[in-house]
């Protein structure tokens, strides 16, 4: 099945500056210093919806949680760095076709009836960002031979379609040379919208490098495709499936922050404000941080 729509929120307000951000502190304090009844039932009442206008404060965990399971430890047994605490998404019932793909610098989970990832998943840091700037830039797309012939996304897919091969871990992540490389895998790409590949989807991912670059520690980067059209369209002879939107979510675990980019795969002028963590568990069914502390 294709990953659709839950219940839409509204985009939540989540400033990208300073780690050290004070309301998420003041919100997480909240609670414990008011415990009285009226207070319980109006929380119990208001609670969900208060959840998708801010970021969840450290320590909380989403009120949309996946009815599935876990891609098991054992499944990305080379990568579990690149997952909060070691522990893969927790995922919606009835997703088949999936595949656990290990890289140097990211790990994919694959899904065979799109020929795209489901997910992407990185872990990133000042040091990581640093040595990438060292490395250029390898331009050489594969068709990843570790996937089924059946299952696998071809170059000539992509050609003449009109849609780029959008990465989804970026190249510009990338610490060294090999991964690099391997950043051009098709199993890391989706058929992206030209003008949203080069415009305001480049835009966002300098800006989460610019977050990295300030944070304490590692921050936790999960992108992918989403379904969500009546019709999915497909390009080449593989049948690969075109988004009709594309998600970046950034968890910063020395701050308890946690904000997503929510865009249609179609060109704009701008980025669009954030959504919260909570409302991105609601359109995708997939609990992200379900390892995170």
């Amino acid at each position: 099945m294709l990953l659709s729509a839950g219940t839409s929120f509204s985009a939540a307000t989540c400033a990208l500056g300073d780690p050290s951000w004070p309301s998420a502190r003041a919100w997480a304090s909240l609670p414990a210093a008011v415990d009285a009844p009226w207070w319980r039932e109006l929380t119990a009442q208001l609670g969900p919806w208060l959840q998708a206008q801010w970021p969840r404060p450290s320590g909380a965990r989403p009120s949309a949680r996946s009815t599935g399971t876990a891609v098991g430890d054992a499944d990305f047994a080379g990568c579990r760095e690149h997952f909060p605490n070691g522990q893969p998404p927790a995922l919606p019932a009835g997703l088949t076709g999936l595949h656990a793909l290990c890289f140097d610098a990211f790990a994919v989970l694959y899904s065979s009836e799109t020929r795209t990832p489901v997910y992407v998943a990185q872990r990133l840091n000042r040091a990581s960002l640093q040595a990438a700037r060292a490395v250029g830039r390898s331009d050489h797309f594969y068709a990843e031979a570790r996937l089924p012939a059946s299952a696998r996304a071809q170059l000539e897919d992509y050609r003449g379609s009109g849609y780029a091969r959008g990465h989804m871990a970026p190249a510009a992540d990338m610490p060294t040379e090999a991964a690099m490389a391997q950043s051009f895998s098709l199993a890391n790409m989706v058929p992206q919208d030209m003008g949203h590949n080069s415009g305001p989807w480049n835009r966002i991912e300098q800006d989460t490098r610019q977050y990295v670059m300030r944070a304490r520690g590692d921050v936790y980067v999960f992108t992918g495709p989403a379904y969500l059209a009546a019709r999915t369209s497909r390009i080449g002879d593989s049948g690969v499936a075109v988004p009709s939107h594309l998600f970046k979510l950034v968890h910063d675990p020395a701050t308890g922050r946690a904000w997503a980019h929510w865009h249609q795969n179609q060109a704009g002028p701008q980025a669009m404000k954030p959504i919260s963590e909570e409302a991105l568990v609601q359109k995708l069914g997939i609990d992200f941080l379900h390892g995170a502390d």
